[in-house]
């Protein structure tokens, strides 16, 4: 097992919270890899989605829940009553590190008490590039923080690399499949969304072919806050059935409990500064290729559409500096104002450090990035302190730098934790 497993930067968040915490608890979409991870850091194993292994736990539970610690408990949320059994033994024995619990939905039926002081959660993401090896990560997050700058390092990436990568995805079982079965795995993904998990989070039954028309619409509107109206309009253009605004917020929640759909929150610091700013949060998937998938496109397609490319572009950044932020403790925003100014991405850590990030894929873009993150910076100047960095990331620059005015650029195929 360990001979084959690939590294994920999650990695180190476990083993520190295992030797804090009586349990973890590893969220995170179907098939990213959770399983496969709680395996590597576990010495047992129970597997909830099994039936035989369900129903040995309600004829004799004592069975699932011994084993050498730690012991992974996976899709616990097929048996919900679990953690509240685990919780009693943490209680009882005083001890860390003893289960790992990984689940790729949220339970309908809540534990009767929160697990606070006995369980420490944790979101895993589908792989980064620096996890399925697209990127170097010769340029650090961790590094730009600390202010150590960056050197001038030459990148691979084109724009034809970064529309593959899109649509490949960071699924841990397709990142050694040709481009054509990837992206079959993802449109797979859709319909199983669509046809079978939507329904099972909560066991209502939901219209396969609605779904499929919110999950194009939530593609379409990609790292916006596109209001509920917005997708109503957008189903009821290829639907004969109108759908309520309060089926949409449903379909939406359920969507959020399956973490297919991952949301980008308002930069909370900007609260302290004078300009009104908008707060609702931007909507992605949980992966880029998803997107592609319920768009029904192709890389050829992409290859002529260089603004939704783009789009897919910036969702994908917003993934990997998510993996990356994780691992330094930090969040991942976005700014903008009322009036329309706006900053792509915000990284905050929990000591109150920021860096802002211009996404952009190519260079006729950089002079309008760099004047948007100083014009950040000269509005944050009396409230905040000062940012870490400045950064315009980018797919097609052939080189890091820094420019004249302190403003970086980086490759996303060299940015690493």
């Amino acid at each position: 097992m360990s001979m084959e497993y690939r590294p994920r930067i999650v990695d180190e968040i476990v083993k520190k919270r295992l030797q804090s915490s009586g349990a973890v608890l590893i969220t995170g979409p179907k098939w990213c890899g959770k399983s496969t991870t709680g395996l590597y850091h576990s010495k047992s194993s129970a597997f909830m989605d099994m039936p035989e292994v369900r129903e040995l736990y309600r004829l004799a539970p004592d069975l699932i829940l011994d084993g050498e610690y730690p012991r992974l408990i996976d899709e616990w949320q097929d048996t919900p009553d679990i953690w509240d059994r685990i919780r009693r033994i943490i209680d009882e024995s005083r001890k860390q590190g003893l289960y790992i619990l990984t689940g790729s939905s949220t339970p309908t039926i809540d534990p009767s008490h929160t697990g606070t002081g006995r369980f420490s959660r944790i979101q895993m993401r589908t792989m980064s590039l620096f996890e399925s090896g697209d990127s170097t990560g010769d340029i650090s997050l961790k590094d730009l923080f600390d202010g150590k700058g960056l050197r001038a390092l030459q990148s691979k990436m084109t724009y034809q690399q970064t529309i593959r990568l899109i649509c490949r995805g960071g699924w841990p079982g397709i990142i050694d499949l040709d481009d054509e079965a990837a992206l079959t795995v993802s449109r797979d993904y859709i319909d199983s969304i669509a046809e079978i998990d939507i329904s099972r989070t909560d066991g209502v039954s939901r219209d396969p072919a609605k779904v499929k028309l919110l999950l194009r619409s939530l593609a379409r509107t990609i790292t916006t806050s596109a209001k509920v109206g917005t997708i109503q309009t957008d189903i009821s253009l290829h639907s004969d059935e109108e759908v309520s605004t309060r089926s949409i917020q449903n379909y939406l929640s359920a969507l959020k409990r399956l973490y297919v759909v991952a949301e980008q929150e308002a930069w909370s610091e900007s609260l302290r500064s004078k300009s009104r700013i908008r707060t609702m949060p931007l909507r992605h998937f949980t992966d880029p290729s998803l997107a592609v998938a319920a768009m029904s496109a192709t890389p050829s397609m992409l290859l002529r559409d260089p603004e939704t490319s783009g789009l897919l572009f910036e969702s994908m950044c917003f993934r990997d500096l998510t993996v990356y932020a994780d691992a330094l403790g930090g969040k991942v925003c976005y700014y903008r104002e009322a009036n329309g100014f706006e900053v792509d991405i915000i990284v905050q850590l929990d000591d109150g450090r920021w860096g802002a990030i211009e996404v952009k894929m190519g260079v006729h873009q950089f002079d309008l990035a760099a004047t948007n993150l100083l014009r950040l910076k000269d509005k944050m100047a009396d409230v905040l302190i000062p940012p870490s960095f400045l950064l315009v990331l980018t797919a097609t620059s052939g080189y890091s730098a820094a420019r004249p005015d302190g403003v970086l650029i980086a490759p996303l195929d060299l940015l690493g934790p």
